[in-house]
This record gives structure tokens, sequence and C-alpha cells, in this order.
């Protein structure tokens, strides 16, 4: 154990390594001894049929799960060498280190400028926040577009921009590792090319975790994929499991699961 947890320090290649973790809702056993390892500055990607645990374990590397009642996480994930479950560790400053960008882009009803700062005001930034805007959003791509409106409502943009805006948000935290849960579902094929690009500029900085249920996107942008499935019991209720992780070219060109195969085939999901 490091001897100050909350500064996470470390620069090993792996920023998150799972151990059997299974995470349960109440007597409902939701995922199944999930074990793998996330590296420094890569994109890596969560796919498989819905109901199969990929965004429960994507929350559980911010303790989202957390704010869930009945929720519980068995098992270690390691966060730089740190027991993210251990309870000296405070959740907000996981979520600090570790951000979240989601489904459905969510600005805050409030103006473009207010969306980038707000986080930082709340955790004590320093710095010069008009710098701190500009930087964020010419990170997205989104500076040209909005510097002569950043008083306007963040919910104004088109879908795209909002979920780009949402991006440029949550690294204006500076975390080391960016979740997103299926970031272009509900963007068109223009908007999604443009998050798909910005991917692949932000994991020179960042490590990006991204669950999709789009495999040609997997292929495109992810370095590592890993592939979950879903098993029933003889109760009837069903437990996610990952089948599979490896690099994206061998997940989509040779699994050596036959259940990968299928799925990344179109058999199936």
């Amino acid at each position: 154990m490091q001897s100050d947890p909350s500064t996470f320090p470390g620069q090993s290649p792996v920023v998150l390594r799972t151990v059997n973790v299974s995470v349960f809702y109440g007597n409902f056993q939701a995922v199944r001894n999930v074990s793998l390892e996330i590296y420094r500055n890569e994109i890596t990607a969560f796919i498989g049929p819905s109901g199969c645990g990929k965004s429960t374990i994507l929350r559980c590397f911010n303790r989202l799960n957390d704010l869930i009642p009945g929720a519980r996480v068995e098992g270690k994930i390691i966060y730089n060498g740190n027991d993210l479950y251990q309870k000296s560790l405070d959740p907000v400053e996981i979520r600090r280190k570790i951000g979240m960008v989601f489904q459905k882009p969510n600005p805050f009803p409030k103006s473009i400028y207010e969306n980038i700062t707000f986080g930082a005001r709340m955790n004590g930034y320093q710095g010069n926040l008009d710098e701190l805007v500009e930087r964020s959003l010419k990170q997205v791509a989104l500076w040209d577009e909005v510097k002569d409106k950043l008083k306007q409502s963040g919910l104004s943009l088109s879908g795209g921009q909002q979920q780009r805006l949402c991006i440029a948000r949550a690294i204006a935290i500076e975390p080391e590792v960016i979740l997103m849960d299926e970031p272009c579902s509900a963007l068109d094929p223009i908007s999604t090319l443009r998050i798909e690009e910005l991917l692949r500029e932000l994991q020179k900085q960042y490590t990006i975790i991204i669950v999709t249920h789009n495999m040609q996107q997997a292929s495109r942008v992810a370095d590592r994929t890993a592939f979950f499935n879903a098993q029933s019991t003889e109760d009837g209720s069903r437990f996610g499991y990952l089948v599979e992780y490896d690099m994206s070219e061998q997940i989509f060109q040779n699994p050596k699961q036959q259940a990968t195969k299928e799925y990344v085939s179109g058999r199936f999901g």
C-alpha cells in the first residue's frame, strides 16, 4: 500500500486492475469474477450483448455503484497500487481522478463557460479559469465553434457538440482516466466520427475505457477489447462475466473463444 493513497502515486503501465470482481444489487448478482488490467494511455473497449455487465464494471472504477442502494462489490479493484474500495479513500477524490462521460449528453443547465469551470471551482482550482476553459475546449476541438458564445447555455448546442462539451467538462478537472458509457449511441454518424477522432487524440494524455454496442467502433478506436457475455442460472436470473480480453486485432480477427467469434461475426447480440 502506498503511504498516501489520496495522491494515487505510481507510474506502472497498468493503471487499473480488477481481481475476481463480482457485483451484487441486493441478492441479485449482476457480474461474476471479472479480472482484467487496464493500461496507461490506451483505449480499452468493453463489448457484449445487453445485460452482460459492461456498464456495471465501468461504474465500479469510479465507485458510482456506491450511489445505488443495496449495491456491493466483492473482489479487488486496484488503481495505481491502491485498493479503490478501502475506507480511507474518498469517493469524491476518486471521481476527480477517474472521470465519467455518460451515454446521453448531459450539459449542466448553465453557460458553456460555467459547464467547464464548475468542477474546477468545486475542486479548489487556483489557476486562470479563462485559460482552463480555452484549453479544455481546444482539446475537444470545440473552441472555434463556441468561443464567441461562451455565455450561452450548454443546452443550446447540437447533440454532438454537447457530448464534446461534456468531455471537455470531464477533462477540465484533470483526471487520469476517462470512463465513457456508450458516448456515441445518441449521436449521428458525423458526430460519432468526430468523437472517435477525439478519443485517439485524448489518449495521448488520458487512459480511456469505453463501453460500446458498436463493434466497428471498438475495432476502430480501441487498443484492447474485453468481450462480456451473460449466463443464465437455474432460477432464471442472469449474470455477466468476462469471456475474453486481448488486443483488439486479436479479438476481432482471431479470437480464442468460440463465443467471442460468434459475437463479433454477428451471430448473436
